[in-house]
């Protein structure tokens, strides 16, 4: 895995980062699939650069994305929007590869049971020893779900290329056995919460069954035929 760039300055610039990163790809490799050199991926990267058509229309062709999704203009629209893509099938994943696609860290969503029926929470997500830490807010609903057992879910989708992932894994979830856990959690987590502050009760799900799907397209890039 390459390693992370500087903090890009632009909006187009973070994407482009994040989506050369989600590839594992370098900046040289980008610069060779776009007919470009690696110092203006960088530049385009960690610089508010407007750069033309031309050139943004190559970049998102080496990204395996489109221009729209660069720029941001998908931003407010719910993701899996295109049609269904030509000879798409649906794969099995194995608990390993299910592991790999949830990384370190993310976004997901956690399912409960929680006063007058089921509720679904998207959350920042930790991963740590086997186990999926969130921080939460005291008397949350996650928080008033120690010890039960929920579902959390990760997916991922590619609207260029109408393929994506989705992992499950159901399991009990538990408050930190302590303050001094509960801050060694804090302090390897990636980032706080994107909802805000006031989010430091920390819950790990420890799940009993993992299991995910991958939507597979036959003339995408690095999928098998």
């Amino acid at each position: 895995m390459p390693p992370a760039p500087h903090p890009a300055r632009g909006d187009m610039g973070r994407r482009i980062a994040a989506r050369r990163l989600q590839l594992g790809l370098s900046r040289q490799d980008v610069a060779l699939r776009a007919g470009a050199a690696p110092g203006y991926i960088e530049y385009v990267e960690e610089q508010p650069a407007t750069p033309g058509i031309g050139f943004l229309l190559r970049l998102a062709d080496a990204l395996e994305t489109t221009v729209q999704e660069l720029s941001g203009g998908t931003g407010d629209l719910p993701p899996g929007i295109g049609r269904g893509a030509r000879r798409a099938r649906m794969v099995e994943l194995d608990e390993a590869m299910c592991w790999t696609l949830l990384g370190d860290h993310g976004v997901g969503r956690v399912a409960l049971t929680h006063g007058d029926g089921p509720v679904v929470l998207p959350l920042n997500y930790q991963v740590l020893d086997g186990e999926v830490v969130f921080s939460t807010a005291e008397g949350s609903p996650l928080a008033t779900a120690a010890d039960t057992e929920i579902a959390f879910e990760a997916d991922h989708i590619d609207d260029a290329f109408s393929r994506g992932w989705s992992v499950l894994l159901v399991g009990t979830v538990r408050a930190a056995p302590d303050e001094e856990a509960a801050r060694r959690f804090r302090e390897a987590a990636y980032s706080t919460p994107w909802a805000g502050e006031e989010r430091d009760h920390v819950m790990l799900l420890t799940p009993r069954r993992i299991t995910g799907r991958r939507i597979i397209v036959p003339d995408a890039p690095g999928d098998a035929g």
